[in-house]
């Protein structure tokens, strides 16, 4: 069922990696995880071949009230944001200016081809990393090989997003400290992620995001 929950050219992209997949589905059926089964995936709602950006996240958020399958965004409804997310739209408004976004559902990034990939998919509600050692990290590394021709930007934030950088052309990278408030401090704001990742697309003749 959750390998199913994929688009037909993400099953047909991840079909090596289908016994993989189940695998995890069988380790954490019946027990309770975030989030849900059906938005586990949701990072990958468009084609490979529509990704223009990616930006990785740790795992999802472990409040039950936050994870919707997309690394840093929760649902509309949240009026009270994440820490890291505030950090990020704090960085937002001082990049490229305008008014600071209250809105914590990331999903119109989404749509102009921004892939929010977590590096694990799954969380035990409560407990950030639980699932880290149950396979998610050969299917997410899989992901990335798989959208990097593609992407003009890769936007790694802290010490797990940046093991992904040799899978990732060293011209795409955009690398930085976490935007946790236990390090944002140490290099994350002032890194200015989004205007150079929109230099990237405009230098390979892309439509610039609009963050």
């Amino acid at each position: 069922m959750l390998f199913e929950s994929l688009s037909e050219q993400w099953q047909v992209a991840l079909a090596p990696l289908q016994p993989e997949i189940e695998n995890i589905e069988s380790f954490i059926s019946g027990s309770d995880f975030l989030p849900e089964l059906p938005k586990i995936f949701a990072a990958l709602v468009l084609p490979p071949e529509k990704s223009r950006v990616l930006i990785v996240g740790q795992d999802p958020y472990p409040d039950r009230s936050y994870a919707m399958g997309l690394a840093f965004s929760v649902p509309t409804s949240v009026e009270k944001l994440p820490a890291s997310l505030k950090n990020i739209f704090v960085e937002l408004e001082s990049d490229i200016g305008g008014v600071r976004r209250i809105n914590g559902d990331l999903s119109d990034w989404v749509s102009q081809g921004v892939v929010l990939l977590n590096r694990t998919l799954t969380i035990s509600p409560g407990e950030s990393n639980s699932h880290a050692r149950i396979g998610w990290s050969a299917i997410t590394d899989q992901i990335v090989r798989i959208i990097e021709p593609h992407i003009s930007a890769a936007i790694l934030w802290g010490k797990n997003a940046m093991e992904l950088e040799p899978l990732i052309g060293e011209e795409k990278l955009i690398t930085g400290v976490h935007p946790s408030p236990l390090s944002a401090y140490r290099g994350f704001f002032g890194n200015r992620p989004f205007s150079q990742a929109n230099q990237k697309l405009e230098d390979r003749g892309f439509t610039p995001i609009s963050w």
